[in-house]
């Protein structure tokens, strides 16, 4: 007998919190995921000495909706990030 579920809710998938990491099925990060390993590899599992390679695989993985989006500053990598260009870069405008 068959399970009739009339007006049920259809389940709407939503990124993952933090910890929850699904797998890359489709190898959209495999790349940034080799080189983070090499270099942990290279550098007797040093983390700190591959946190760019590191934030490049976080960054692949949110944007390919494999992790909740979260700000780079609340993942411990604001050194990392690009500042915003100032006005006094030579860029003004009259």
């Amino acid at each position: 007998m068959s399970a009739m579920n009339f007006g049920s809710k259809s389940f709407k998938p939503r990124a993952p919190d933090k910890g929850a990491f699904p797998i890359d099925h489709f190898g959209e990060c495999k790349i940034f995921k080799e080189t983070f390993m090499k270099c942990l590899r290279d550098n007797s599992f040093d983390n700190s000495k591959c946190r760019l390679q590191s934030k490049d695989y976080l960054e692949c993985r949110m944007e390919n909706q494999l992790m909740a989006k979260e700000p780079m500053e609340k993942l411990g990598f604001k050194n990392l990030i690009d500042p915003p260009p100032s006005q006094s870069d030579g860029d003004t405008k009259p």
